[in-house]
This record gives structure tokens, sequence and C-alpha cells, in this order.
């Protein structure tokens, strides 16, 4: 995978094959921002990709946060790598409300390795989420994109590490995207190597969904996807009290 300081015009259709590093990054947080202000770090790009530990650049956005606290911060990965500043996210958890949406796709390592062979295994993303948990840090299991897996095993798993409702969606549930990059194409020639197509199938997806929804019940937990889901995440503190901030006993 190639580095790039730089956009291009037709980076969204290389998606996937490179990294674009903004090295101005902490300067530009800096600057811009501001309380009453609701981030989301990042609906697009991991900000804890492998690129990351080469080129740091979330420590100095994380002091940023903490000089100039917005009303809310949401950081969404699947990268083992966000427990390296868990002494800033515990600052930045002080200065604001900070919200972790960590990406558990699947129960099946072959499946992982599959679909995401650059990715952290299941099992060590389970063991961040509890780490983060652990740590105080309000940390939610995002079942995004739901990959083929055994779904009632993956949602005990994601409830057990993070003892909160659970947010998700399915597989590139739309056949394209209204604006952004996608891999969906990519992730449908693997799905059709596979004999795993009908995990793009709307009623395929909505069994699916109802049988994670119904695994999570059991446990006095939600599955909230979609939009619906991830609009949970950047809710002010007080709007968010009755939304998914319950934990088990045992947390």
């Amino acid at each position: 995978m190639g580095m790039y300081a730089g956009l291009k015009p037709e980076d969204s259709k290389r998606w996937g094959q490179f990294t674009t590093i903004k090295g101005n990054a902490g300067a530009l947080a800096r600057r811009g921002l501001a309380a009453g202000q609701i981030v989301y770090c990042s609906p697009l790009v991991d900000p804890y990709q492998p690129a990351e530990r080469d080129r740091p650049l979330m420590p100095a956005i994380l002091e940023a946060v903490i000089r100039n606290p917005p009303d809310v911060f949401v950081i969404q990965t699947r990268g083992s790598l966000i427990v390296r500043d868990l002494d800033l996210l515990r600052e930045v958890a002080r200065a604001t409300t900070l919200r972790v949406s960590y990406s558990v796709t699947t129960d099946r390592e072959d499946v992982r390795r599959r679909y995401e062979p650059h990715c952290s295994p299941i099992t060590e993303r389970l063991g961040v989420i509890r780490e983060l948990r652990e740590a105080g840090l309000e940390t939610y299991a995002t079942l995004a994109p739901i990959l083929p897996c055994d779904p009632e095993r993956l949602a005990q798993m994601a409830v057990e590490a993070s003892g909160r409702d659970l947010i998700g969606d399915p597989l590139h549930i739309r056949a394209t995207k209204p604006r952004g990059a996608t891999t969906r194409a990519v992730a449908f020639e693997i799905a059709r190597r596979n004999g795993e197509l009908d995990w793009f199938e709307p009623e395929f997806q909505r069994r699916l969904v109802d049988t994670i929804r119904m695994t999570a019940a059991k446990a006095g937990i939600e599955f909230i996807i979609g939009t619906s889901g991830f609009g949970r995440l950047a809710r002010r503190a007080k709007a968010a009290t009755c939304a998914g901030a319950r934990r088990l006993s045992s947390g």
C-alpha cells in the first residue's frame, strides 16, 4: 500500500490502495476545534490504520481536543493501535464526551483474513474493547460491516466485551453510496469466489439483523443499525443518557 501526502481527484477510485498523510493534522485541529462542535473521527478513514504506527498523527489531534474540547468527540476504528494512546484518551474523556466505536465484523478468522487481511484478528479486537472499557471509556462494539459469521455468536462476543448496546450495518446494504468511496465491488468479488453472495441479499440481511437483535435483547441490550445507530454516537451527553450507555452488571 502506498503512502501519499495529498489528495488527487481519482483517489476515490483507488480506495484501499493508498494512505493519504496530512502531516499538519494536529495544527489544523488546534485551530479548528471549539466548544459546541460534534466531531466524528472518522466515518471514512480509520484513524488507527497501520500507517499511524509509522507516521503518528492521533496524539497531536487528541492533545488538540484536550486543549479545545468540542461537545462530543467520536473515534471510529478497528485498529488495536488505539491502546497506545490510552492515557491521552482518558484525558480527552475528562475534557469532553468521548465515545469509541470499535468495529468487530465477524467471529471467524478465515473470513477476517479474506475480507480484512490487514486488520487485527477478531480476538485481539475484542481484547481492545475490554481494555478500553476497563479504562472507563465509553466504548461500543460496532458490527459493521457484518461479514459472513455465526450471528448469534458474534453478538454474544460483542455484548460480553462491551457491555453496551450494539451498533452495526449489514455488508454494504446499498448497491451504491450517495457519496464517498466504497469497497463494495471488491467485497462482492470476494463473496462471489467463496459462495457468500447471499450476504448481499436484503431478505438475508433482514434475518441476520433480527437474529443479532434477538440475541442482544436476551442480555438486555439493543442492536441498532444504520444512521440511527451511528447517530447515537454523536449525540450530546444529555441526549445520550438513554441511548445505549447501560452497562451489564459485570461491568
